[in-house]
């Protein structure tokens, strides 16, 4: 996979003025969005030192858009149904193979005796997604050990005694990680509105360490004390899920970090109100970068 966009040099990102064209990072994640204002020199500063830049032209972001479509080759485990221990009422993200769509949350409810596995209609906001009988679906789960990933067969929809639809036996199971209660080391790049009832996410963060509760945030400067809000977005992109992020955050602890170039402030952060499609992409991902972990010990996010 080729590196996004154009290499940018610190005097060629302006300041004080609107972006004429997106910012992303060699990975593709989106920094800056085109409209968007870098406030100050120390944001600019912070962009630099902490992210290696690229302009995103038209021809660069259809070619992501491609890519994403694109299966990623992952490593099999085989597994039965009976290793994957699933609970009912467990946490389902269920994908049309047809249509490269995302991940929708949905429920388990139930077995029957060759398989088959009952469960509640996936939600696209808020609302029944569209399935059709016959049609092939992948399907993650969240178990009590592990998440898998595997393929099904939409074989019944059902609307007495309530709305539900039946998948066929699971094939091609394939366990992604074991499940611990972690958060995981990474780079991702976070971007910010400090109002809650904005829409614009003027700022660019880094969040140093996240887990599917809450995050670790690096930013230029102090973004609020305990207990205020944060808007955040961000994009996670795992082996089996490729997810935007937007929700809020609250801050649960602020403290000052020296650094090479100056000092920054990192901000323990709590998730708040996450939709079950988001818990479903943020477990999914701490899960397949397990090898990143570091384990709670309750000194904050």
């Amino acid at each position: 996979m080729g590196t996004p966009g154009q290499g940018l040099n610190q005097e060629e990102v302006p300041v004080g003025t609107p972006l004429e064209w997106p910012i992303v990072d060699e990975s593709g994640a989106l920094l800056f969005d085109r409209g968007i204002t870098v406030a100050g020199e120390r944001d600019r500063a912070f962009l630099f030192a902490h992210f290696r830049p690229r302009r995103l032209t038209q021809q660069d972001a259809e070619a992501q858009c491609a890519r994403r479509n694109e299966d990623e080759p992952g490593a099999s485990q085989p597994a039965t149904l009976k290793d994957m221990h699933l609970a009912i009422g467990g946490l389902l993200g269920i994908r049309s193979r047809a249509g490269g769509s995302a991940m929708q949350p949905s429920r388990l409810i139930g077995f029957s005796p060759n398989q088959a596995l009952f469960v509640t209609p996936p939600l696209a906001g808020g609302r029944p997604a569209p399935l059709m009988v016959g049609e092939n679906v992948d399907v993650v789960a969240i178990a009590s050990q592990a998440v898998f990933r595997f393929a099904c067969t939409v074989e019944a929809l059902c609307s007495h005694p309530f709305d539900y639809a039946v998948l066929s036996a699971p094939g091609a199971i394939r366990r992604l990680r074991e499940r611990k209660t972690i958060r995981v080391r990474t780079r991702l790049p976070v971007r910010y509105a400090t109002n809650e009832a904005g829409d614009v996410y003027g700022g660019l963060a880094l969040a140093s360490g996240i887990s599917a509760s809450g995050m670790s945030l690096i930013a230029p400067r102090a973004l609020g004390s305990a207990g205020e809000r944060l808007k955040l977005a961000f994009q996670l992109c795992s082996q089996d899920l490729d997810a935007k992020i937007e929700t809020t955050a609250v801050i649960r602890n602020v403290h000052q970090v020296p650094d090479s170039d100056g000092v920054t402030t990192t901000h323990g952060l709590e998730f708040d109100r996450l939709e079950p499609v988001q818990q479903l992409a943020l477990k999914s991902f701490v899960f397949d970068r397990q090898e990143d972990a570091e384990y709670w010990t309750g000194a904050g996010r």
